[in-house]
Order: structure tokens, then sequence, then C-alpha cells
């Protein structure tokens, strides 16, 4: 009686090693952003890479609309929703004020949302300093971090940014 109780307990454990073995892994969230001098337009040219299932997600928590994005039932005000969020979230500072974008659309690479912006007419000889504030998905997953590279005439620096600490900075 006592070992088919020991031989229980021990198909139960190998049942239960067996169950969490087959679990898959915690998602990690994650985006990235490119924020680059461009000499050849005297802009700053940004790229930001987002998982789709991510944002998908985010504009209907948010606006309620179901974007479908990289599918054939895509919405056609999806730009307008990723845009209008990407403003909310995301801003840059030139000499601590807050300057315009132009977000120039997307394209989709694998389970990636790759969203282009550009900051265009800039005074760079005055310029003394960029800041990056990213905010992109914090306000849906706690988890989230958003790496920014940030490159200008040589310099570089990167940051990792989380909900409670959404902002990073170049001197030049």
């Amino acid at each position: 009686m006592i070992k088919l109780k020991k031989v229980g307990n021990a198909l139960g454990l190998l049942g239960l090693l067996l169950l969490f073995s087959f679990t898959t892994a915690h998602k990690f969230y994650l985006s990235v952003t490119n924020v680059v001098y461009s000499e050849k337009n005297t802009s700053f040219q940004i790229t930001s890479r987002i998982f789709i299932d991510d944002l998908d997600d985010v504009l209907e928590e948010r606006y309620g609309i179901k974007a479908q994005l990289a599918t054939d039932k895509e919405s056609l005000v999806a730009d307008a929703y990723i845009e209008k969020y990407l403003r909310a979230k995301f801003a840059i500072e030139l000499n601590g004020e807050i300057v315009p974008y132009t977000f120039l659309g997307k394209e989709y690479d694998n389970d990636v949302v790759i969203c282009y912006m550009e900051l265009e007419d800039v005074d760079f000889s005055n310029l003394k300093s960029v800041s990056v504030q990213n905010e992109i998905l914090t306000d849906l997953f706690e988890e989230q971090q958003n790496v920014v590279h940030l490159k200008w005439k040589g310099k570089k620096k990167s940051f990792v940014l989380i909900k409670e600490n959404n902002k990073g900075m170049l001197n030049l």
C-alpha cells in the first residue's frame, strides 16, 4: 500500500513536471528605436521596431480599433491610429524643447512593424542636447523595455527606457 502511494506521488510529480515543461516561456516586451542624424538631409531619421501583436493589442485597448495589422483585413485607419499613438508616446526634445516630427509610414518585417519618422529642418548650429522620451507600450505591459540608439555626428548613446525611466539624453 505504501509502495503504491509513493508510485502515485512520483507519477503526480512527473505529470506536473511534464505539464510545466510544455508551457511557453514568458514573452518579452521590447521595442528598438534608432534616431540617426543624416548629414545628407540635415535631419534626424527615426525607425522604431515594435512587435505587431503588441501594437495591435495596444491600439485595441487604447482606441477600441481592431487594426489587424499585417493581414488582409488590416483596418483602413490603422496608419492614422499608429501615428496618433506614436505622437502620444514618443517625443524628441532639442535643447529642452519638444519638436514635431513627420510620420512617414510603416512596413512589416516578419513579426515586427517598422515605423518611419523624420525630424526635418533642424538648426544644428545651436544644438546642445537631444533627448528622447519613449513610452511605447508601457501603458499596456509593465515589463516593456524600449531600447533607443541615438547617433549624431560621431557621438552615439544607447538607452533602455522603462515605464519609470522613460527619457534618455545625449549632450553634444
